[in-house]
């Protein structure tokens, strides 16, 4: 099996994500790179659902953990009977799955894959799956991977050959992906990434993945992007979806919907990478994330304001389809009002 890594920036190869081994489990800790480069271990898979709550690692980054949290949970119940193994993992499943709220549909087609290789494993008679789930964890990113390249390809189509780009956020996997497409169209786009507080996403994640593929990046704070889209020429705005409903509607880190009515403003497009969601046909299904609103009073750590004041700290907010262009998937661009054309893959893993 090629790993579809190759070429990528350091902190998207799988290892450097979320790992299982001997018995553990290694998360890259987010919320400190690249200014720290730091692993948060992990010796049940509660305190993998515990780092996935937490923000260790975000983005697609969870759905890396939960796969490989779900092997650390094959290997604490090793040697068990078949039947006590599956109700464990079952739970487990259900512990990691729900760390989040927002992306639980998500991670329950995560952890339900993993926990259907975990059956056919002990039915064949291995008592210890751990490490066919961890294979099984790395096929699953090799899949999302090469889906997402396709997607990567049709995003970079869109960059003019000579441009620049808004993102938002850190939109992982297909961050990569539409880099190395555009790197081999041999395309000059030059990108602007807000720095997406309070864990600083774009600062820290997505304009060292955009430094280490050798484009240039420049990072500007969360209230810039009206002036740096009249003042340097943006071409297009993109990120991810935490989710994408049926009916249009985009869940993304809290902030997108603000760049999306600047971009629609000033006549600049916004493109969605994605696939539709299971189980999310209409937007009143999404439940937004409300997170420790303290951290909105402090910046990686330092206090920001006074600390009597209140925070308000939701985590995600909702761009309405009028303010999107097209949802860019692995199978083509389609309009966010028609993503009924869309054909689901068997296992819905696009993420």
């Amino acid at each position: 099996m090629e790993r579809q890594d190759k070429d990528l920036a350091w902190m998207l190869q799988f290892n450097n994500i979320a790992w299982y081994e001997d018995g553990k489990v290694r998360i890259l800790d987010r919320r400190i790179y690249p200014i720290e480069i730091n692993f948060v271990t992990c010796h049940d898979h509660r305190q993998v659902a515990e780092a996935i709550r937490d923000m260790v690692t975000q983005s697609a980054g969870p759905y890396v953990a939960a796969a490989m949290g779900m092997a650390l949970a094959a290997y604490e119940c090793r040697g068990r009977a078949e039947a006590e193994q599956i109700e464990y993992l079952t739970e487990a499943a259900y512990t990691i799955s729900h760390a989040r709220p927002t992306t639980s549909k998500r991670m329950v087609l995560i952890t339900q894959s993993c926990l259907d290789a975990a059956r056919e494993g002990l039915a064949s008679g291995m008592g210890d799956v751990s490490g066919l789930l961890r294979d099984h964890a790395v096929e699953q990113n090799n899949t999302r991977y090469e889906r997402l390249g396709r997607a990567g390809k049709f995003l970079a189509d869109l960059f003019p050959q000579h441009g620049a780009v808004m993102t938002q956020c850190f939109a992982e996997t297909i961050v990569g992906m539409m880099l190395r497409e555009a790197r081999r169209q041999g395309k000059d786009v030059r990108f602007f990434c807000p720095e997406t507080r309070p864990y600083f996403q774009g600062s820290r994640l997505t304009a060292s993945v955009i430094y280490d593929m050798g484009f240039d990046v420049t990072v500007i704070t969360d209230n810039m992007p009206a002036f740096v889209m009249k003042n340097e020429g943006i071409d297009l705005f993109t990120s991810a979806a935490d989710v994408i409903c049926g009916d249009g509607h985009v869940v993304n880190k809290v902030g997108t919907y603000q760049i999306a009515i600047a971009a629609k403003y000033h006549g600049i497009p916004y493109y969605v990478s994605g696939a539709p969601d299971h189980g999310h046909e209409t937007v009143d299904t999404v439940r937004i994330e409300m997170r420790d609103p303290s951290f909105v009073l402090q910046a990686m750590g330092t206090p920001t304001a006074n600390q009597n004041v209140r925070g308000y700290y939701p985590a995600f907010d909702i761009t309405p389809p009028e303010l999107v262009a097209g949802v860019v998937t692995d199978q083509g661009v389609f309009s966010p009002y028609e993503l009924s054309k869309y054909k689901q893959s068997p296992d819905g893993l696009i993420v």
